[in-house]
């Protein structure tokens, strides 16, 4: 009897044990297909409001950076305790190839320069509404220093529309040790980029972050106008409410437009413009939307003068 008894409690014990292991695996595979449908999370760390600035003005920790191609703004009222970074400090010609990334140790002295440390959690706004702030996240993101780094929406235009404290003072600023940890992957260079137009990335999504009329070639400006075969465009001040006010759209919105132009979840995506500035301010709002960018840092400018290469006009017919 008690023999029966210990059959069958092992029995039902068995049987159990196999429904829970099929609903186990059920979960898991419903999960995964719901994983492999689910939108990218929004990135919020490495974009912070004017009121959390405002918030954490005097933290020990805090950077603030001005990036302009000259200081007349910034000399005429910056944020208090910001530092001014000149776009030149970031950008080098290279090959006849202007705003290409300068060397690691080049880089790594500009940011050490301003007081930029290890522990240093770095705040970003800039003039051109914010452009030139999204070329140095991406340096800070190539020395592997991204996820401490955060563009300030609405920048400096949005923090004086809200009757905020300006400052003229000249801040000094005691230089810092920072360990850099490149990310070489976050590049692509131009022999890959042929490879993806020749149709050997066939899932890598291709944008160009320049205005249309660029893009469709309808602008004369240059011996070769257009744009890299395979391309859709995103342009990159299309992502904020307008100029004059240089807020970031809806999170929503901003993915539906990389989504229209091919941009899936889980997908490769490459980013240029002309010369590798616009196209940083994309790779800024596809991070943002939990997209995994790469820079084509010579753009259109290394691409339309290579050899061998070619250019489209107008508006490509949808794949």
């Amino acid at each position: 009897m008690l023999v029966g008894v210990l059959t069958w409690r092992t029995g039902w014990r068995f049987v159990v044990h196999r429904i829970l292991s099929v609903f186990a695996v059920s979960l898991v595979f419903l999960l995964s297909a719901a994983g492999s449908t689910h939108r990218p999370q929004v990135t919020s760390s490495i974009l912070v409001r004017t009121d959390w600035l405002a918030a954490h003005l005097k933290d020990k920790n805090i950077v603030i950076l001005h990036v302009g191609t000259d200081r007349k703004t910034y000399d005429a009222g910056h944020i208090p305790g910001a530092r001014f970074l000149g776009l030149s400090d970031i950008v080098a010609v290279r090959n006849g190839i202007p705003n290409e990334l300068p060397t690691v140790n080049t880089l790594k002295a500009t940011f050490e320069r301003l007081g930029i440390g290890n522990q240093s959690r770095v705040v970003i706004y800039g003039d051109m509404a914010g452009l030139f702030a999204a070329r140095a996240y991406f340096s800070l993101d190539y020395l592997g220093r991204g996820d401490s780094t955060a563009l300030l929406d609405g920048g400096l235009e949005k923090w004086k529309a809200e009757h905020r404290e300006v400052s003229i003072r000249q801040n000094n600023v005691a230089p810092a040790t920072l360990t850099a940890k490149p990310r070489p992957e976050l590049i692509i260079e131009l022999a890959t980029v042929k490879q993806v137009v020749a149709g050997k990335g066939k899932k890598v999504a291709l944008i160009d972050a320049r205005p249309f009329s660029d893009y469709a070639g309808t602008r004369p400006y240059a011996i070769r106008v257009g744009h890299i075969p395979g391309a859709k465009n995103v342009f990159w001040a299309d992502n904020l409410v307008s100029r004059d006010n240089p807020v970031l759209k809806s999170a929503a919105d901003i993915r539906a437009r990389y989504e229209a132009a091919g941009v899936r979840p889980g997908s490769k995506v490459v980013v240029y413009c002309q010369t590798g500035v616009q196209a940083t301010y994309d790779y800024f709002t596809l991070k943002l939307t939990g997209f995994s960018p790469m820079l084509y840092d010579g753009s259109f400018s290394e691409w339309s003068s290579a050899e061998g290469t070619v250019v489209e006009t107008g508006i490509p017919h949808s794949n």
